[in-house]
């Protein structure tokens, strides 16, 4: 069995466009990755493509030689589109290796510790703009036993708050955390917004709130300066969802600059990469929480480094979805109080529909997170893309 074609597609998605590429073999088999780099939409597209020259008429099963060779090769090493093209090449081969082999990928990667994962929720919130408006929207994850929510209350920020601004963003904490009684995890974002004192300002005064951790409080290219942020507040810190390979974070665990580790599966150079990443970070007791906002072949890939990572923590899901995204793929999740269930079909268990990919071709979208519109995560007909069951006591 050889490779035969390299196919990407580009895929609206409202706040970004989905990046899927599709790996076909000679032998009728074929595998999903997902590349999708926000807001670098086409760059990555044609990066994959760029690698056509190593993949053509090669084994599918060589996932290693494929990774070791392309970054290698590349001379201009690592960074999101290069990482990101490997990313979504690996995820691919991984899906045809456990379709022709029969079984998940999980198996694959040492079997299941687990069958089931406990997420958080990330734009749940979605419109809301005022704190009252958040707390209802975080009382309905407490009556939908949902375990955690993430958001970002710090709306333009850059580097510094006003007082303003950041008594806004304390009343709006305080409100979702009276909203839940304590029966849903805090997890506060803070997409690299701050200089080193203001993030630590912020830390302190979110002791209060016993929140479960304060995400990306600085940039992400400054380790030593998240080391000494880590070292003045007491409230667990995340971070690692803008670091794109194991030498990237070499350092990050040399200083021990968060609780939990955030690679991302699209960006980090893939499923194997992550494995290694979550194995590093399990030898130094630290979390393994991997960043998954993205579309639904990312989500089955991380669902299956979910099964077989012992340190795997949380999983991040959006609460809901462009409409169309049930139309594109055979995802078929099941939330169950809380947890999701991982699949068990072979490879990654996806599959996309080409035909609907094509009816929402790629729009251009920006960075919304310092123009005061980050709450405009998703379009008034967004809905869930899993099924949700709650037990009653």
């Amino acid at each position: 069995m050889k490779i035969s074609a390299v196919k990407t597609f580009i895929c609206n998605a409202f706040r970004t466009n989905f990046v899927f590429v599709k790996i076909e073999t000679d032998g009728g088999l074929h595998g999903w990755g997902e590349a999708t780099l926000e807001y670098k939409e086409n760059t990555v597209a044609a990066a994959i493509h760029d690698l056509e020259d190593w993949l053509l008429g090669k084994d599918p099963h060589a996932i290693e030689h494929f990774r070791h060779d392309c970054y290698r090769d590349a001379y201009w090493r690592g960074g999101p589109v290069l990482m990101s093209a490997l990313a979504g090449v690996e995820m691919a081969l991984w899906d045809i290796k456990g379709k022709d082999l029969g079984v998940p990928v999980c198996q694959l990667l040492g079997g299941m510790v687990r069958t089931s994962i406990p997420v958080y929720m990330n734009g749940w919130f979605s419109p809301a703009k005022t704190p009252d408006e958040f707390a209802e929207k975080a009382m309905a994850l407490r009556n939908r036993r949902l375990p955690g929510c993430k958001w970002d209350p710090f709306g333009k920020a850059w580097q510094q708050i006003s007082p303003q601004e950041l008594q806004q963003a304390m009343e709006c904490i305080e409100k979702v955390s009276e909203a839940t009684g304590g029966q849903v995890r805090l997890l506060i974002e803070g997409h690299g917004r701050f200089d080193i004192p203001t993030a630590v300002k912020i830390g302190q005064r979110l002791e209060k709130y016993d929140v479960f951790w304060f995400e990306e409080p600085i940039p992400p290219d400054d380790k030593e300066g998240m080391r000494e942020v880590k070292n003045r507040v007491r409230v667990p810190l995340a971070a690692g969802e803008r670091l794109y390979s194991r030498y990237d974070y070499r350092q990050f665990f040399d200083l021990a600059c968060t609780d939990y580790i955030q690679p991302d599966v699209s960006h980090a150079g893939g499923i194997m990469e992550l494995r290694m990443l979550a194995a590093e970070a399990e030898c130094r007791h630290l979390g393994f929480c991997p960043h998954n906002p993205s579309g639904p072949v990312a989500n089955a890939a991380t669902l299956q480094l979910a099964a077989c990572v012992p340190n795997f923590i949380m999983l991040e899901m959006m609460m809901t979805d462009v409409p169309w995204r049930r139309e594109l793929c055979n995802e078929n999740l099941l939330l169950k109080d809380g947890e999701m269930v991982i699949p068990q079909r072979p490879g990654l268990g996806i599959e996309l529909n080409e035909q609907e990919l094509l009816k929402h071709p790629y729009i251009p979208t920006s960075l919304r997170h310092y123009q005061g519109n980050l709450t405009h995560i998703r379009p008034a007909d967004a809905i869930p893309y899993y099924t949700m069951e709650v037990s009653h006591d």
